[in-house]
């Protein structure tokens, strides 16, 4: 089991402490790249691949998402078709 199916199963489990820095890990495998706002951006990050995007807020000041920023992301990655 390779490092984004491990992260992926966790990321399944609805985990407490899954940190933005393994969700980059995790779409940045599924090919996606992150797309700066510039200064007016704020916490809003959006991943893109071709014309698919997944945009979502960065946790602060902890570095670790809610429950229901997970289920976002989750769904986000169901309407991509990439789970």
């Amino acid at each position: 089991m390779g490092r984004k199916d491990k992260l992926l199963a966790r990321l399944q489990s609805i985990p407490k402490d899954f940190t933005f820095d393994e969700l980059k890990t995790l779409l940045e495998s599924f090919g996606y790249s992150i797309i700066s706002k510039g200064k007016t951006g704020g916490s809003r990050t959006r991943f893109q691949k071709g014309k698919k995007s997944i945009v979502i807020h960065k946790p602060h000041p902890h570095k670790e998402f809610y429950e229901y920023q997970v289920r976002q992301i989750l769904k986000s990655l169901e309407k991509e078709g990439l789970i």
